[in-house]
């Protein structure tokens, strides 16, 4: 299953994240994870939230630049090599990763990574055909 995340497109200036963080408090959207990639001049926030289509028209509103992306949310117990495992499908497929960012869920302590790939439906079969976990929507939102 495919998870949306927001991405906001963010000039680099004192109080910016915090105008993104204040709209999304004041619509009553959970920020999940985050993740912010960034230059000298901007950045990208790439974020998984509880209510991805209503953070998304209400940050438009707000006039942020944001798009919506499809990603992989694997859930990876805390042991040496499951990310590894996980990757390493992922190479054997051929299928480029273009990035990923891991936060703590709600499973058992379990890390949840999310997966941004070239070919999200022959990821997805690959990681569900060889065991590894791909969380629903409902466990990431935590709807």
């Amino acid at each position: 299953m495919l998870v949306t995340q927001i991405s906001v497109f963010l000039e680099n200036k004192s109080g910016r994240l915090a105008e993104v963080t204040r709209t999304l408090s004041a619509n009553q959207i959970d920020i999940r994870a985050l993740y912010i990639a960034d230059t000298t001049e901007y950045g990208i926030l790439r974020m998984i939230v509880d209510q991805p289509a209503k953070a998304q028209t209400v940050l438009t509103e707000q006039g942020f630049t944001v798009s919506a992306t499809h990603v992989i949310a694997i859930a990876v117990k805390n042991i040496p090599g499951m990310l590894d495992e996980a990757l390493e499908i992922l190479s054997e497929g051929s299928i480029s990763v273009d990035y990923l960012y891991a936060y703590v869920g709600r499973l058992q302590g379990d890390a949840i990574v999310i997966i941004r790939v070239q070919n999200p439906q022959l990821a997805l079969e690959k990681l569900e055909k060889s065991g590894i976990r791909v969380l629903s929507t409902q466990e990431v939102y935590g709807v």
